[in-house]
């Protein structure tokens, strides 16, 4: 792929470091602040989102992302269009920031490794190993002490079937690696042909999980500073509609026992990963009150976009704390909200959206809407309860 380091249409002076040396940066040219370049991996709205609440610390950021025209481009100081295989546009990027965080789960763990032999790369390459791989997640969840389903990996029909043999049917197949929003997924129920789900997964290597008869789905988003310092934002309620989730809400139906057994679930997952920055953790409720792990997730996460608006200091927000080294942000509500994404032909109502009273909107600078896409979503506020 053709690298680009661009800024706009201008050109791009030497890197910071470059310029220092060459005296063409002086102590009088710094901001107030912390006055750190962040290098983000990947462009989407999370890497947008992270950007923008950077900045209202003082942090400048950089982002690497292989997709033309990204969402996070808009709002960055620097971009480099490159491939996160391509270790020239990595060593280049390493050279133009001070540390590296990751917007989604998907960037190679290869890179990020590559790029930890540079400089800080925070949360660490081993959050990216656990969380690719759902086999190796689920494992790692287990061996924290944490409910799990029951799971077994699948690379052909023949695992198939004896992983059906040992757990039953209603059970769910999905791809051990890169799905999301519900992609990779199938379920196999009784009468339903085991060979032709596999097939719809692509026949890649899977895990089969137990079927969990849950009442409802949880989430809840931790932040680990970078002296070990841990909180959390309440736990949330989520709603799903063909893999993607739709709605968010806050207070989530659940007792104080729950929702302090899920802060505390998440917070053995970072202590274990020695984890710096936003992880969150989805959740099953199941009907006699206990917690399940369905994934975690190493980064800023949907289920917590409602905290840019009803909270004190944001999951982006601390996020970009945790990773900079700073103190970490009040994680307290100041109210009740509901957080709705707006998916496809939904953000066409965006002009009404941004007339309601308690709604706060954000729009992703997204050019291209279709069936599926996230394009913005509207946090509606109430009062605390």
């Amino acid at each position: 792929m053709t690298r680009r380091w661009r800024r706009g249409s201008r050109p791009i002076a030497p890197n910071r470091r470059q310029a220092s040396r060459s005296g063409l940066v002086t102590t009088t040219e710094r901001s107030v602040g912390p006055d750190q370049i962040i290098g983000i991996l990947g462009g989407g709205q999370l890497g947008r989102m992270l950007a923008l609440a950077g900045a209202k610390l003082g942090l400048r950021c950089q982002v690497l992302a292989p997709e033309p025209e990204s969402p996070a481009f808009d709002v960055v100081r620097r971009i480099t269009e490159a491939d996160y295989s391509d270790e020239v546009a990595l060593a280049r990027f390493a050279e133009d920031v001070d540390i590296v965080t990751y917007e989604f789960e998907n960037v190679p763990d290869k890179a990020a490794r590559f790029l930890s032999s540079r400089l800080t790369v925070r949360p660490g390459p081993r959050a990216l190993t656990v969380s690719q791989d759902r086999v190796v997640e689920k494992t790692f969840a287990r061996d924290c002490g944490l409910g799990v389903p029951d799971f077994e990996p699948v690379d052909d029909e023949a695992d198939l079937d004896r992983a059906l043999a040992r757990l039953g049917r209603p059970a769910v197949l999905k791809t051990r690696r890169f799905g999301y929003d519900g992609k990779g997924q199938a379920v196999i129920r009784d009468g339903d042909d085991a060979a032709a789900a596999f097939s719809s997964i692509g026949r890649q290597p899977a895990i089969l999980e137990a079927f969990v008869p849950f009442i409802r789905e949880i989430s809840v988003i931790v932040v680990r500073g970078a002296d070990g310092e841990i909180r959390h934002y309440d736990p949330v309620e989520n709603v799903h509609r063909d893999g993607i989730l739709r709605t968010s809400t806050v207070p989530a139906r659940m007792t104080p026992e729950q929702a302090n057994e899920a802060a505390r679930m998440g917070e053995v997952l970072a202590e274990k990963l020695d984890y710096v920055g936003v992880l969150a953790v989805e959740l099953f409720v199941t009907a006699d009150g206990g917690l399940v792990v369905n994934e975690m997730a190493p980064r800023v996460h949907n289920s917590g976009h409602w905290t840019e608006a009803a909270c004190h200091c944001s999951q982006f927000e601390n996020h970009m704390r945790a990773v900079a080294g700073l103190p970490l942000g009040s994680t307290a509500r100041h109210s009740d909200a509901v957080m709705e994404n707006l998916i496809g032909a939904d953000v066409e109502a965006w002009r009404a959206i941004a007339a309601e009273s308690g709604a706060v909107l954000h729009l992703y600078g997204k050019r291209d809407q279709r069936d599926g896409r996230k394009m913005g979503h509207v946090t509606r506020l109430t009062q605390l309860t």
